[in-house]
């Protein structure tokens, strides 16, 4: 008896001695892996070792706001979508993919899916964008001068908004044009996709979002190159029946 009572007093021992070096080393469990063939959530955070989000997926109703070094905002508008956002090392969201579809009971649709690729601290510099509504079917490419976040920061894009909605309607316009020529907003610089009229297109715009140059293919087959000014009016036209 007396030998048990030693054996177990020995294996306490030895057991308070591992947890003792286990606390002060910071020693970890070693990593868990599963496998699984299926799995039902509403919503998977991937973080990092510190607990720093990288990646949310989500369905609609826990879908996330927005991430601005590693604090979260809130973001009602994006309650209509489900998605994953993309968030760096800082905590900053940096693009997502999100997506939505229904139709109306009077036969009304509304869906869209988008792609973006954000500035650092800022918004998106390149979306992939397909929309369909009631009126037409879209498909884009945006390209987007977006200033640096030293420059205009989200807080400032809030604030403007916020300015711009206390003016009269008649100058709001010139608040927004006069943002625009200090280099304050992003600018849509290059648009590829599909028109309303059933048509092709590929816009090429200058550092006031202005297009400069169009190649167009009709719903008909024709193509053209068009060339336009400052104000938007076409200068020159480049097609098949054109002369030099």
């Amino acid at each position: 008896m007396s030998q048990i009572r030693t054996f177990f007093a020995g294996a306490t021992t030895m057991a308070s001695a591992l947890a003792a070096v286990f606390m002060l080393t910071g020693a970890k469990e070693p990593p868990k892996h599963g496998q699984f063939d299926e799995i039902t959530v509403g919503r998977i955070n991937i973080v990092e070792p510190d607990g720093t989000k990288r990646i949310v997926i989500s369905n609609r109703a826990q879908f996330p706001g927005d991430f601005m070094q590693g604090k979260e905002g809130a973001r009602p508008d994006r309650r209509s979508f489900a998605g994953m956002l993309f968030i760096n090392e800082e905590g900053t969201e940096n693009g997502g993919f999100i997506q939505k579809g229904s139709i109306a009971p009077d036969g009304t649709i509304s869906s869209g899916l988008s792609l973006t690729f954000d500035r650092f601290r800022q918004d998106q510099a390149l979306q992939l964008l397909n929309t369909d509504g009631a009126d037409y079917q879209q498909t884009v490419i945006k390209i987007n001068d977006v200033p640096n976040f030293k420059v205009t920061s989200m807080e400032d894009v809030r604030r403007f908004g916020e300015e711009a909605s206390k003016l009269p309607s008649s100058e709001q316009q010139a608040y927004w044009q006069k943002l625009s020529g200090q280099g304050r907003l992003s600018t849509n610089r290059i648009f590829l996709g599909n028109t309303r009229d059933k048509g092709s297109a590929l816009q090429l715009k200058d550092a006031q979002g202005r297009v400069r140059m169009m190649l167009l293919v009709g719903a008909d087959g024709k193509a053209e190159i068009q060339m336009l000014d400052e104000a938007g009016k076409v200068s020159k036209t480049i097609s098949p029946a054109s002369k030099d």
